[in-house]
């Protein structure tokens, strides 16, 4: 049985070379210098990325004493090496075979998942891509979110619903590009890692397993002969703010008012930092409260300046839709 810690140390490109050892002898993989695709007995594909935003590759690998949470001086990575952990261990530890999809290069933008929609638009990838009911990736923080992005399936959901997990929203992962190509209903599961993109990120090993052994039955579920296909349906969004039926005047007033109502409760130091910001980056950083305090957020503004409010933003909440709100 492989181990986490295998998955944790190796970079982008020599995890990309191990992968290929382990799969080789498998029938039907495909695979260029951005992606690499297992063929599967099942109708469903899982999906994980290999690269992470750390600069540094992992050398030290800290462990709480139970040896449950696991951190790294360097950033530990499970962003998104913990989903490729679990969509191999799903893999092997499947009757039935499950397709897999490997991408590099998701961080800088979906790299390797938009070879992978180019290599099938010029018809270089297995023909059976068309008989896939779902597509499952594992890259999302946390221990039971559901991130479905622009696929609005409502059966589908409650399926995913039905297996412990709460829907979710996230700005962009490489289901954003593949499900819509492939016509399939996607969602993206969470892979049990906390403090996205900052080196005290960590993981909880026992979360990661939960969320992997219920992969697994997913993946069983699919396997039987009268599970549905669940295509792609196509999200419609509102031109609004949070739903907010408001002129962009009246919104800015209300985001105003809002913030200097909690800015009240800063000292002056810290009330004159905040009104500092611009529209945009208040309306988040109120948002980001619930996620975190005053105090965490203005140390990350401090080691990483105002531009980091917008990322953490994307990172726990979503897409800002207000973005014309300078």
């Amino acid at each position: 049985m492989r181990r986490l810690e295998e998955f944790l140390k190796p970079t982008q490109k020599s995890l990309f070379k191990r992968l290929r050892v382990i799969f080789k002898r498998e029938q039907g993989i495909v695979s260029n210098d951005m992606f690499i695709l297992v063929e599967g007995e099942v109708p469903i594909m899982l999906l994980a990325h290999l690269d992470t935003v750390h600069r540094k590759p992992v050398k030290e690998i800290c462990t709480s004493e139970d040896g449950n949470i696991l951190m790294s001086p360097q950033g530990i990575g499970g962003d998104d090496q913990c989903g490729v952990y679990a969509i191999v261990t799903a893999y092997e530890k499947s009757l039935k075979k499950p397709w897999l999809l490997f991408t590099c290069d998701e961080e800088i933008g979906g790299v390797g998942a938009s070879n992978f929609c180019e290599a099938y638009d010029e018809g270089k990838l297995p023909e059976k891509l068309s008989e896939l009911k779902m597509l499952v990736e594992i890259d999302r923080k946390g221990s039971d979110d559901a991130v479905y992005y622009d696929c609005d399936n409502s059966d589908f959901e409650a399926y995913i619903t039905s297996k412990g997990f709460q829907t979710a929203v996230g700005s962009f992962s490489d289901i954003s590009l593949v499900a819509p190509k492939l016509g399939v209903a996607a969602v993206n599961l969470s892979s049990a890692y906390y403090n996205p993109h900052q080196l005290h990120e960590y993981i909880n090993r026992k979360e990661l397993e939960n969320v992997t052994q219920k992969v697994i039955e997913i993946v069983a579920d699919v396997a039987q002969k009268d599970f549905p296909k669940y295509k792609y349906v196509e999200r419609i969004y509102k031109p609004l703010y949070r739903t907010w039926r408001y002129s962009t005047d009246n919104l800015l007033d209300d985001i105003a008012a809002d913030f200097d109502s909690i800015a009240e409760e800063f000292d002056d130091n810290l009330k004159k930092s905040l009104m500092a910001l611009s529209h945009m980056q208040k309306s988040m950083y109120l948002e980001l409260l619930d996620f975190y305090t005053a105090e965490e957020l203005e140390s990350l503004r401090k080691e990483h300046g105002d531009s980091i409010i917008q990322q953490i933003y994307n990172d726990e909440v979503g897409m800002f839709y207000g973005d014309n709100l300078k």
